[in-house]
């Protein structure tokens, strides 16, 4: 590899490293990161302790949302649990005010474990469950459903608690006996009467919502059942500084796809995105998501329209109006939907609606990421550790790679074989760069030396690098997953940077591997490299460390067998020569 080339590589190298340092300072100070616009937090404002934002109204059979203002008072929680969810339930309006999801954790700041807590004397704090949904005066995030078109009860009416139940039945999907609980709350206003049930069951985090419309007046009533979430634009309790996730709504059809609505981009008046028959709303945040979907349903699905809006400040809502139809005196209309809360689990989600694991987000790398997902989900199925998915992921791709790479490891070992002899060119011909540079070119295509093939096993590694970056980053499924030891959490820096030190090991014994540089400036360049990358990698997923290092170490092995190959063909060479000229003498 001509010395042109090495510095340019080590001054790309160096350049994109610090390039990734100060994007993660940048994001860490709260200014916008180049790989995603970061929302801009803004402190959520209630009026008060136990209060709700406003509901949806529409005029008779329009259609047309308008908002209203006002606050109504949230009181008398009933709390209905299954084994993954604990929610509240509000009898002003039956909504839900509180979930908390029973089987996953906070996680614990990296500067408050490990090396960097002992260091910094700090302590992680006792990990409570996640609350996803909450009402308080700093944080509102419900969800919530109502009838529109005229004095109908909605999520401000006063609804009546009337019963909670716990059965034990046989759920298909499970292919086990489990307890199924249901809470019924019931409201009649004006001529109607609205009761909704909920139904948790052990082992989902779906809740089904069932909805009987009664209508006890004399005329034909025309209502439309809405089905809305509703939360501040804040940022999630204990969300790392050093990366950028969406926080926000988002709206899936057929037709249109999967589409996320920052903040934003919602203004003041409600905003009609699209109508269909299929689809569902959903909040996303890191991790986690809410979402409305009607997939799973025993209810044919019904017409509808998406919207979102701005209830007040800092305050918005996403949700879907469905039309079910004329109801004559005295007849009932049954509608029911999937009120999902829970982690963002690929498997669960693409199960209960299309579409819906694309709250799963992988960035501008997902058609890469999705696979690499895949295949890491495969070999967890086989070997159920995601710590050991990722070394036999990394196999996997050295494998696939392995033709590539074994020619530039040849090139980089015969490069270091002739570098007596570059070193001789370049005092030869002194400051007459254009002769070095044919001379060295001759040599090259003599000794059969491709000066750039030594950059392709890095190069060709680069995308699959970032595309693991998105995978630990936005799947649930790695979260606090244990790889061995001291690796507690894959989807968090290595708490004791042991895996980073390990790493800058291996890439100085890379750098031993490889032919030296001319120039003794590019060799202290060569040397700094890694300590450079190692101090990058102590803030970077133990998982995608995990990786790099994997890889490393599997180079390492490569290129000393190459090494060893090309110093055999190069003693035959010689003896063969040898013999030759001995048989000449002769």
């Amino acid at each position: 590899m001509g010395s042109d080339f090495q510095r340019t590589l080590m001054w790309v190298i160096l350049a994109a490293a610090s390039f990734m340092l100060w994007d993660n300072w940048q994001v860490y100070n709260g200014k916008p990161s180049f790989f995603g616009s970061t929302e801009t937090v803004a402190e959520t404002t209630v009026q008060a302790e136990g209060t709700e934002p406003s509901a949806v109204q529409a005029t008779q059979g329009s259609g047309t949302v308008a908002l209203e203002k006002g606050m109504a008072q949230v009181s008398h929680p009933v709390e209905v649990s299954s084994d993954l969810l604990k929610l509240n339930i509000d009898t002003v309006g039956a909504v839900v005010t509180r979930a908390e999801l029973l089987k996953e954790r906070q996680q614990a700041d990296w500067t408050q474990v490990g090396l960097a807590g002992l260091v910094l004397g700090k302590k992680a704090p006792e990990l409570k469950n996640i609350v996803l949904m909450d009402v308080t005066p700093t944080h509102v995030y419900m969800a919530q459903s109502g009838l529109i078109g005229g004095n109908f009860p909605n999520h401000k009416s006063a609804f009546k608690h009337v019963a909670t139940k716990k059965t034990v039945k046989f759920d298909e999907e499970q292919k086990k006996d489990a307890t199924y609980t249901e809470a019924v709350f019931e409201c009649t206003q004006g001529d109607v009467t609205l009761r909704k049930s909920f139904e948790l069951i052990d082992g989902h985090y779906g809740v089904t919502v069932r909805q009987e419309v009664i209508n006890n007046g004399s005329k034909a009533v025309k209502p439309a059942m809405y089905y809305q979430l509703t939360r501040d634009d804040s940022k999630p309790e204990g969300e790392s500084s050093f990366y950028y996730t969406y926080t926000g709504p988002a709206v899936y059809t057929q037709n249109d796809k999967f589409k996320k609505i920052p903040f934003d981009d919602i203004g003041d008046k409600a905003e009609h995105l699209s109508k269909s028959s299929d689809g569902w709303v959903a909040m996303i945040q890191h991790y986690f998501v809410s979402a409305w979907t009607d997939k799973l349903s025993e209810a044919a699905p019904l017409p509808r329209e998406y919207y979102t809006t701005k209830l007040d400040k800092n305050l918005y809502a996403v949700g879907s109006i469905h039309q079910i139809g004329s109801i004559e005196p005295g007849q009932t209309a049954k509608t029911s939907a999937l009120l999902y809360i829970g982690p963002q689990d690929q498997q669960r989600l693409d199960y209960l609606a299309d579409g819906l694991d694309l709250v799963v987000d992988y960035g501008w790398l997902t058609f890469l990421s999705k696979p690499i997902y895949s295949v890491l989900y495969f070999l967890y199925g086989l070997v159920g550790n995601w710590g050991w998915s990722i070394v036999l992921l990394t196999c996997l791709v050295k494998a696939l790679l392995y033709p590539i790479s074994a020619a530039g490891y040849k090139s980089m070992a015969r490069m270091k074989e002739v570098s007596p002899r570059m070193k001789a060119l370049q005092e030869q011909y002194g400051d007459d760069k254009q002769r070095y540079q044919q001379a060295l070119m001759e040599l090259y295509r003599k000794e059969k030396i491709n000066p750039v093939g030594g950059c392709l096993p890095i190069a060709l590694q680069i995308p699959v690098f970032l595309a693991l970056y998105w995978v630990l980053l936005a799947s649930v499924e790695l979260r606090g997953s244990a790889w061995i030891g001291w690796v507690t959490d894959l989807a968090m820096p290595d708490p004791w940077c042991i895996l980073p030190a390990i790493m800058m090991v291996t890439m100085l014994a890379q750098i031993k591997l490889n032919p030296s540089p001319a120039d003794p400036m590019q060799q202290r360049m060569m040397v700094i490299m890694p300590l450079v990358f190692g101090v990058m990698f102590f803030f970077f997923a133990s998982g995608l460390v995990l990786y790099w290092l994997t890889n490393n170490v599997l180079s390492i092995a490569q290129q000393w067998y190459v090494n060893r190959q090309i110093a055999a063909e190069r003693a035959h060479r010689m003896s063969a020569a040898k013999n030759d000229a001995s048989i000449k003498k002769k």
